[in-house]
């Protein structure tokens, strides 16, 4: 992968989000990297609204709403209150899957309170510039202070169900017990309310939203449109970083089982331990993953079916080329750009967007070039 243009112009458009397109050479395909808004803080979330307009969420609290191009940003009014420590803040956004009968915008943040913050989810109608009747529907308890290990992906199965992410809060033996909800996925109704087979309602003490657990930081999540099939990502310690498939009452073994170490230098547990799912595909060292698509659009006909992951400690995109559910190919992307990417979201017109992490970030979109 190269960039047509010397490196040196394209580390200034990475600097300073200017809106012109830089062309890229890949295995596959040959496209344009264009910076179509710039000036977001630490973004974190990106929505396509049904019209081709985007909501992008800033970890400060802001939820910003831009036409297809991404011009005329304006500030959605009627967002809750966050807590912007460290990692937490303003964190995703997706909608409803009925949106255009019943326009539910869902957004997962950091919830502060007396007794310190936890990663929650709310709902709100859009009604222009302006979420109306917001509702809490699920709190990732019991609070606690610091700012890390939020998790907080959110995606909708075929079903209607909506999935969320917790992350360990810095906790990571709670992973692995079910009176909690750290390093989790948790699984609800649209409204917020507990399925009725959810793996975990009969077992004493455990919270009846867990679907399963064992998990540190998971920062994608997607619905795999062939299989159904929730996919996350997650982040490792020091290695270890995975892919996971997500079944009902499945133990993903952190922190009993990783690839990953201790950041002082040792291991943590085995690589792997009966009673406990394996990674779908694992990175050593870490490249922190946040941001999931799976491409199946026209535009990138090579692309279909391929895994798109954000990197965010080695500053590219990852394309994973998946066959018979192993991880059998992986190129890296705008590794040139140094950029953190955090989201990953393919477009209703087929390109593929980005969110970058950073004080002063850009949006960007791949288009092809061709």
């Amino acid at each position: 992968m190269r960039l047509v243009l010397p490196l040196a112009i394209a580390a200034l458009v990475a600097a300073a989000g200017i809106a012109s397109a830089q062309t890229v050479d890949s295995e596959e395909h040959r496209f344009q990297v264009q910076v179509l808004a710039e000036g977001f803080s630490h973004p974190w979330g990106l929505a396509f609204l049904p019209d081709g307009r985007m909501l992008v969420t800033e970890r400060g609290g802001r939820l910003n709403l831009l036409d297809a191009n991404g011009n005329n940003r304006r500030t959605v009014e009627g967002t809750p209150s966050v807590a912007t420590e460290n990692q937490g803040g303003l964190l995703d956004v997706i909608l409803h899957p009925d949106f255009e009968e019943t326009p539910w915008v869902y957004l997962s943040y950091a919830r502060p309170s007396s007794e310190g913050n936890a990663t929650a989810v709310g709902r709100g109608l859009l009604d222009g510039e302006q979420l109306t009747d917001f509702e809490v529907l699920f709190v990732a308890t019991p609070y606690t202070g610091g700012g890390r290990h939020f998790g907080s992906r959110m995606a909708f199965d075929e079903d209607g169900y909506l999935y969320i992410s917790t992350g360990d809060r810095g906790q990571r033996d709670r992973s692995q017990e079910l009176d909690n909800h750290y390093g989790k996925i948790i699984r609800l109704t649209d409204d917020g309310q507990i399925p009725d087979d959810n793996p975990f309602l009969d077992q004493r003490d455990a919270q009846p939203g867990i679907y399963s657990y064992g998990l540190r930081n998971p920062q994608g999540m997607i619905r795999h449109p062939e299989t159904g099939e929730i996919w996350i990502n997650e982040h490792g310690p020091r290695g270890g970083d995975e892919i996971n498939i997500i079944g009902p009452g499945l133990n993903y073994g952190w922190p009993k089982v990783t690839h990953g170490r201790e950041y002082h230098g040792p291991r943590i547990g085995p690589e792997s331990m009966d009673g406990m799912e394996d990674p779908l595909h694992h990175w050593t060292p870490s490249i922190a993953p946040s941001g999931f698509a799976y491409y199946d659009a026209d535009v990138f006909p090579a692309w279909q079916g391929n895994l798109f992951v954000g990197a965010l400690a080695q500053t590219h995109l990852a394309r994973l080329v998946v066959d018979n559910g192993e991880v059998v190919h992986e190129e890296r992307l705008l590794d040139d750009a140094g950029w953190r990417i955090r989201d990953v979201r393919q477009g209703p017109d087929g390109a593929l967007y980005l969110l970058v992490d950073q004080r002063r970030a850009p949006l960007v979109r791949l288009s092809p070039a061709d």
